[in-house]
């Protein structure tokens, strides 16, 4: 069984998060993409971030959309910080064998990835699939990867790097929406319209629910 995840606060979730999902199912020959909203995201603390259950709902309903995404609440039904190590330990419990994993990361979340918790032994639990980002040129992916000390080493015949753990880390280019979540919430506090940024389901979710109303509100 093949299976990704896509992570993220996701407050709200676009078509950016969701465009990514589906090319990923296709480009890894996945049979599914968890999407799993963080409950509360360690790096967020400082910022408001609206509750848990209307973010979730939003990656429900727009999750609806594909047949290859699945919504979970993991992160939702424990207690603390949600970090990416408990989710997958978690994922692995779940689905005991034959599974291999695929963590898909954008490559301006991966640069941060030393601030994570347990950040060395992700890489023993999934594969990552590392998509790329303007901005991020792709020949410091290979130095950024050694300054990890995990023990990468390049595969010759492709752009890969192998784990020590047998994983792989695949750096990956996508078709990238300027759409980002901060905007899409600014833009609903100064009542501009988010139509065809988001699901239509998730729009109406957020006018009916008068979320973003006042930005930073939640």
């Amino acid at each position: 069984m093949r299976l990704g995840i896509l992570g993220g606060t996701f407050d709200p979730i676009h078509f950016g998060h969701l465009r990514v999902a589906e090319e990923m199912v296709e480009e890894m020959k996945l049979e599914k993409i968890y999407l799993i909203p963080g409950a509360l995201p360690p790096h967020k603390e400082r910022k408001p971030i609206t509750p848990f259950h209307h973010r979730l709902a939003m990656t429900q309903m727009a999750a609806q959309d594909s047949p290859v995404l699945e919504t979970l609440d993991l992160e939702g039904r424990r207690q603390g910080f949600s970090y990416t190590i408990e989710t997958l330990k978690e994922i692995r419990q779940i689905h005991t064998s034959n599974l291999e994993l695929f963590f898909i990361i954008g490559m301006d979340a991966f640069r941060e990835i030393k601030t994570w918790k347990d950040y060395q032994k992700l890489f023993d639990y999934a594969n990552f699939v590392v998509i790329k980002r303007p901005g991020f040129p792709s020949q410091e992916l290979e130095s950024f990867l050694f300054s990890l000390g995990v023990g990468f080493k390049k595969d010759s015949d492709s752009r890969n790097f192998i784990i020590p753990s047998g994983n792989t880390l695949i750096y990956k280019e996508a078709i990238l929406m300027d759409i980002s979540s901060t905007h899409i919430r600014e833009m609903v506090a100064t009542g501009k319209s988010i139509r065809f940024l988001v699901p239509e389901s998730v729009r109406s979710y957020i006018m009916e629910k008068g979320l973003y109303r006042i930005y930073g509100d939640s």
